[in-house]
């Protein structure tokens, strides 16, 4: 943690999530890697207990009305729990919440943001659907108007909470015409579980399991209209201010989810002896640690300038580019820190005799989920460009003339 980062009160609230970090009980750890626990309601319920859950929030809402310094914070002092608990806590605090908090009502507030962030009741988001994740227009789950009522039919995919979670956040297509405007042709509910919301499947996952992954199917489910976040045909506004927890919360929690692995290597290559000495006196193994621990700062460093600019209200424009990139960065960055970590420890480390193995499962899905790191790449590169454009016009110099033999004619691009 960059302790001059964070003022007084930041570092309480650090310190009162590292007192909820402390009683986790080692068997939920444990039985959630088993799928013997699928899904930690008593650990939501604690966070919630405790007022941690949603922390940017308004205080009438339950919140801290804090900022995303002292979210990205959170959810990196949450991950060292394990990449899976600070996914639950994210997602229905961090994503539902947001989504209902920036474009819902009082009455939705009331009803559903405070008694989650009290950790009463648990929420999931609804995006992915089988026939694929990253193209949100390509939905096909179908909300018909049916007068006092919407009625979804559909199904949603690797949907975290979806076994546990007590009401969805669901994007659906509402305008029946194909050739409609995809950007005014969806609508996002929230979806209470009851009639005709069934759990088909939960996965068996390479890692973050327990925290009821599952496949939702909807059907014939009436959704009150008074259950439209923003408005009809508002998906895509809902969607886009979502990017911003969902891909900057995920790389802050993937450093924490991280750093114990890091943690574990340094104590191991202290005790450790080969060749009459403690392993991290050869520069084969303390190179990997200090480039191990140089990612995670490097990581932090990103994340904190990030979510600074984010909370100064930058350009909307360049705020989705330096998300992007955190999100790609960082979680690249810790997964190659966990491999370090392993390879410092050798062969223990590829057992459960240490959680390293568990880390570096966990870890795996970072780059995949909340829009593959591919995807953040297109973003950054259309974001770029975009901005070069606009700056070329004001920049200091001509850089390209600085050149001994710019004026020479070899500058042909057809």
């Amino acid at each position: 943690m960059f302790e001059f980062l964070l003022n007084e009160e930041q570092r309480k609230l650090r310190d009162e999530v590292r007192e909820l970090v402390a009683w986790v009980p080692r068997q939920l750890i444990l039985d959630m890697d088993q799928d013997k626990v699928t899904f930690p309601k008593e650990f939501l319920a604690e966070a919630g207990r405790r007022n941690l859950m949603g922390c940017r929030y308004p205080r009438k809402w339950g919140g801290r009305g804090l900022d995303w310094v002292s979210t990205c914070m959170v959810m990196e002092e949450v991950g060292v729990l394990g990449y899976i608990f600070a996914c639950v806590f994210g997602v229905g605090a961090e994503l539902v919440c947001d989504a209902i908090i920036q474009h819902g009502n009082d009455e939705q507030k009331e009803r559903y943001v405070k008694p989650l962030l009290a950790g009463e009741i648990f929420a999931a988001e609804c995006l992915t659907e089988p026939r694929g994740g990253s193209d949100f227009f390509g939905t096909t789950s179908v909300a018909e108007d049916q007068g006092d009522h919407f009625l979804l039919n559909g199904q949603k995919r690797f949907i975290v909470g979806a076994e546990g979670a007590d009401y969805f956040l669901v994007y659906a297509r509402t305008d029946p015409d194909p050739k409609a405007d995809p950007r005014q042709a969806l609508t996002c509910f929230i979806v209470n579980r009851g009639p005709g919301v069934e759990v088909a499947y939960l996965y068996g996952l390479m890692g973050c399991r327990g925290g009821g992954a599952g496949r939702l199917v909807f059907k014939d489910v009436k959704v009150p209209k008074a259950n439209v976040v923003g408005s009809v045909g508002g998906a895509y506004k809902v969607f886009n201010t979502m990017m911003i927890p969902e891909r900057l919360g995920t790389a802050a929690m993937t450093i924490g989810a991280a750093q114990p692995a890091v943690d574990v290597a340094t104590g191991y290559s202290t005790r450790r002896k080969a060749f009459g000495q403690p392993i991290n006196q050869f520069q084969g193994v303390s190179f990997q640690v200090a480039q191990a621990v140089t990612l995670l700062d490097a990581s932090r460093a990103m994340i904190y300038a990030t979510a600074r600019a984010v909370d100064a209200g930058e350009d909307q424009n360049h705020t989705r580019r330096l998300i992007s990139q955190t999100k790609k960065f960082v979680t690249e960055s810790c997964q190659q820190a966990a491999h370090h970590a392993m390879q410092v420890m050798g062969g223990i480390g590829y057992t459960n005799v240490f959680p390293v193995e568990r880390i570096v499962r966990d870890l795996r899905l970072a780059s995949i989920w909340t829009g593959t790191n591919e995807v953040m790449s297109m973003i950054v590169a259309h974001e770029w460009y975009r901005a070069y454009h606009q700056a070329k016009t004001s920049a200091p110099r001509d850089f390209e003339a600085d050149a001994l033999e710019a004026e020479s004619g070899e500058k042909i691009y057809e």
